[in-house]
């Protein structure tokens, strides 16, 4: 099980994730709603498209852009479609 964890909360756990450029990008019906908030931020990949983010919240902690997907993804990376994936202190890891 492959689980991301930010401030004691498992925020998507799951057997199977698409690894990219090191990342663990988990499907959508991995993660833990609760614990995520649109954010406005932007930003561009060349081969992947652009990317949007989620705010995580746990408890009162605020940890923004923690979480990015690919709503419309290039063909190059369809893989992604759909799946979330985390930085900023977000521990990634099987267990």
């Amino acid at each position: 099980m492959i689980k991301a964890r930010w401030n004691g909360a498992v925020l998507a756990a799951s057997e199977q994730t698409e690894v990219v450029e090191g990342n663990h990008y988990f499907a959508r019906s991995a993660m833990n709603p609760e614990y995520f908030s649109p954010s406005e931020t932007r930003s561009h990949c060349p081969w992947k498209g652009e990317a949007h983010y989620y705010h995580v919240t746990v408890g009162k902690q605020i940890n923004e852009d923690a979480a990015w997907y690919y709503p419309d993804p290039k063909p190059s990376a369809d893989n992604i479609r759909d799946r979330v994936a985390f930085w900023r202190g977000v521990e990634v890891s099987a267990e």
